[in-house]
């Protein structure tokens, strides 16, 4: 293939991903009582429900959905979850199809990717580029951290959040939520545990985490620990909430945390993990070395509560 053969063969590809992708992402215009902000949105559902960033949609009063053949909605915010800036919308109005949802899971480097949305108010815009990198880390305004973050260098501006990231089959893949630099563009992506989110929120506005109260770090382990472990790396904890569920169970600062209900802990992402709905409650065994020995202690997280 030549040079000219293979930028037709790029084109074509970003041109039906932009036929099939682009009439289901709609321009977000929101209302709240500081001003006035703007993002995109993509429709997931027959029935009319979209998918944002968390952060578009803060503190809205009022929604408007433009779609890019001229049509429009009112919508509301169904549920809003901080913590993996995620959010569902709900028009109220007819919507365009919904597009298709991929998995994240199935990327790799290098791999080209289609963002669609709306940047700086220019409805319907497309850009391409590649998966610059896997497994990035994205801090969000709550202090939590979301895992597996897509990073590429297709061009993203203000608006383009909760856009789409789409492969090369047009299916969503990713939504982008960030502007990192020149060339550095962030996204959440669509796999197993976002799908979980983003039906939590459709079907009951929330989504439900466990929480311990710990806060830690990764820190090698010396190989006696290890071997026993079977892991080279824990979890030192360096700071516990007082009266916090990790602190009635009887840990302290400086433990390192090995295991959590029979399952490594190797870092601190590991473990929030864990902090899934159904462990609300549960009495589940943890595993901490401490002093040269290894300690059991039993704890019973609580529901994660979300300012």
């Amino acid at each position: 293939m030549d040079d000219h053969e293979a930028l037709d063969a790029y084109s074509s590809t970003v041109m039906r991903v932009a036929q099939a992708v682009l009439p289901s992402v709609a321009a977000v215009a929101v209302r709240t009582r500081q001003g006035a902000g703007a993002g995109s949105a993509s429709v997931i559902t027959a029935d009319g429900h979209l998918l944002t960033s968390a952060h578009v949609v803060e503190g809205a009063v009022g929604v408007e959905l433009a779609f890019p053949d001229g049509t429009g909605a009112e919508a509301s915010v169904v549920g809003a979850d901080p913590l993996s800036d995620l959010a569902v919308l709900r028009a109220h109005g007819e919507t365009p199809p919904p597009v298709r949802m991929g998995d994240a899971a199935g990327l790799g480097v290098g791999q080209l990717v289609v963002a669609l949305g709306n940047p700086r108010g220019l409805s319907g815009s497309v850009t391409a580029g590649i998966v610059s990198a896997l497994g990035r880390s994205l801090p969000t305004r709550s202090g939590r951290v979301i895992d597996e973050v897509i990073q590429t260098d297709a061009a993203l501006n203000p608006g383009n959040s909760g856009g789409v990231l789409a492969d090369s089959a047009g299916r969503m893949v990713g939504v982008n939520t960030a502007v990192a630099g020149i060339g550095l563009g962030l996204a959440v992506p669509i796999n197993a545990t976002t799908r979980e989110i983003i039906e939590a929120l459709r079907t009951t506005g929330r989504v439900r985490r466990a929480w311990l109260g710990i806060a830690g770090s990764t820190v090698p382990l010396a190989p006696d620990v290890a071997a026993k472990a079977g892991s080279k790396v824990g979890m030192q904890v360096v700071s516990i909430v007082p009266d916090s569920p990790a602190a009635v169970a009887g840990a302290r600062v400086g433990d390192i945390v090995l295991s959590l209900d029979g399952v490594p802990i190797l870092n601190p992402t590991a473990l929030q993990r864990r902090m899934v709905e159904g462990a609300i409650g549960r009495r589940l065994e943890m595993t901490l070395w401490r002093g040269g020995a290894l300690v059991d202690v039993v704890v019973e997280p609580q529901e994660l509560r979300v300012s």
